[in-house]
């Protein structure tokens, strides 16, 4: 089992910046994969962007440019970095788990950002 906890979000002005943690803790080893998906009200939920442990990246198009995930293996935890942020960029962003070597999906109880003058 791993258990995530997010933190960091909360309201920002159009233009602004955020920065989500995520700590994760319980049965990590091997290939993993962290990241960061969000889901707004009436909306799927989408990926925002993942990292391996050794550092691969992906992110969705419409945060290109604008939002950096990054990771701290020894301490296991991810973070995101938002910037230039849009009103549309409002959601619950929940912190996800994956593991390559159990193929299991483990998810964090998500964190509001809300982007609004």
């Amino acid at each position: 089992q791993v258990q995530l906890v997010e933190s960091g979000g909360g309201l920002v002005q159009p233009g602004g910046s955020l920065r989500l943690s995520c700590a994760a803790s319980g049965s990590i080893f091997g290939l993993t994969r962290m990241g960061w998906y969000r889901q707004a009200p009436g909306k799927q939920r989408e990926l925002v962007a993942t990292i391996t442990n050794g550092g691969n990246t992906a992110y969705a198009d419409s945060v290109k440019g604008r939002f950096t995930i990054s990771r701290d293996n020894p301490n296991n935890a991810v973070y995101l970095q938002m910037n230039s942020l849009k009103p549309e960029d409002t959601a619950v962003y929940i912190c996800n788990h994956y593991s390559a070597v159990t193929l299991n999906d483990y998810w964090g109880r998500g964190t509001q950002v809300t982007v609004s003058a």
